[in-house]
């Protein structure tokens, strides 16, 4: 019982099931659910628009490791792009508060597909990847979009083996449907020829 990575191409083994059935691949060292697992486009978008709508304080320090890092490294000159920014935009808000420029593209809720035609010095993506259906395409596209010298912030909940994947909290969520570990960064890194990368806790950097 077999699957092909949707990251690296290659043939993943099976993993462990409970209600859907994971596999784990020898190369990228990702898990992943079973293609025919993925949730439809409404039972995703339903999914979402459960997710709060309102930006608190609470809010604003979840995603603080992404936007201190831009504000810490970037100009208020420097385009950005929150990339799947969600129906809130918490972290465009955020630095649009601090004065910077940064635009929002989600698929279901800031659907403009011109913004991926562009180039941008930083691009943020916070609790995003691990919804990617195809993440070896996405990640083509993401960096395709970063200027040279760029940076590329994500954050996510990695796996790790010292994890009991049964009672993984994080795999409850029907939309996630990608896991990433260290080693899978660090494979994103040498493919798609990121010069350097930082991974603290659920923050994940990227430079071009």
């Amino acid at each position: 019982m077999n699957q092909t990575c949707r990251l690296c191409g290659t043939q993943a083994q099976f993993f462990h099931q409970d209600k859907q059935k994971y596999f784990r691949c020898p190369t990228c060292k990702a898990i992943f659910t079973e293609q025919e697992d993925l949730p439809n486009e409404s039972s995703e978008k339903e999914r979402y628009e459960l997710h709060d709508t309102e930006i608190d304080e609470g809010y604003k320090k979840f995603v603080s490791p992404i936007t201190s890092h831009v504000i810490k490294e970037f100009s208020k000159e420097d385009k950005g792009l929150d990339f799947g920014s969600g129906r809130s935009r918490v972290i465009s808000k955020v630095l649009e508060e601090h004065g910077f420029s940064i635009e929002s593209y989600d698929p279901f809720f800031s659907n403009k597909p011109q913004l991926l035609e562009q180039k941008y010095h930083y691009i943020t993506s916070c609790e995003v990847i691990e919804h990617f259906y195809e993440p070896g395409k996405e990640f083509e596209r993401i960096k395709s979009m970063l200027q040279e010298g760029g940076k590329l912030y994500l954050m996510t909940e990695l796996y790790n083996d010292s994890i009991d994947f049964a009672s993984w909290y994080y795999k409850n969520d029907p939309t996630h449907v990608f896991f990433y570990t260290k080693e899978t960064f660090e494979w994103i890194k040498q493919h798609y020829k990121f010069s350097k990368l930082i991974i603290e806790k659920r923050l994940i950097v990227f430079s071009n």
